[in-house]
């Protein structure tokens, strides 16, 4: 949307948004994967470990998958609208059950993926809007000086980009995305 609304459609590549992309998604899961790796890696690691010639026992691998499910959830469902959460309980024929860690995940992914879908629409928007109206005005500008074969884009390029290094977007941009997950940083 960035992109598109700037009038950069290459800059910044997509490589470079998708290494931000990366990086912010570890900022955020980092206490989830903390939780994982307390609930489920290591004790599952630790269960594998051989004393004595003896195997240690205790946790199983799918011991070790539930209990990793149960912060990814926890995570996901803190993300998710309940009318989307409601929708694809409703698509698979299911109640709301009265505890939550008990919706199942193939539920539970999608739901999380359409309230996610949305909130970067929502985002999208706000980001698109004030370069719309610097587009606007650099053409009605344009047009009232008689200058109608001069595109628009071409003079509006450097007010947006200006704009958005006088706003410092890049900082803007990745505080919502990081501050709009609900996870105790």
């Amino acid at each position: 949307f960035l992109r598109q609304a700037m009038g950069t459609h290459s800059t910044p590549s997509n490589q470079i948004l998708a290494g931000m992309a990366l990086f912010l998604s570890v900022v955020v899961m980092t206490p989830v994967f903390e939780q994982i790796n307390t609930v489920a890696i290591q004790p599952y690691m630790d269960a594998q470990e051989v004393v004595d010639g003896v195997p240690r026992g205790g946790m199983t691998d799918r011991e070790a998958i539930e209990a990793a499910m149960v912060p990814l959830r926890e995570f996901m469902l803190a993300q998710t609208r309940e009318k989307d959460l409601d929708l694809f309980l409703e698509l698979n024929e299911m109640e709301m059950p009265e505890d939550l860690q008990t919706v199942p995940m193939s539920v539970v992914v999608p739901s999380f993926l359409i309230s996610e879908l949305k909130t970067a629409f929502q985002m999208g928007f706000m980001l698109y809007l004030p370069f719309l109206i610097v587009d606007m005005v650099i053409a009605s500008v344009l047009m009232s000086m008689g200058m109608m074969m001069l595109p628009p884009i071409l003079v509006s390029l450097p007010f947006k980009v200006l704009l958005f290094v006088l706003v410092d977007g890049w900082h803007l941009i990745t505080r919502t995305l990081v501050t709009a997950f609900n996870v105790p940083f």
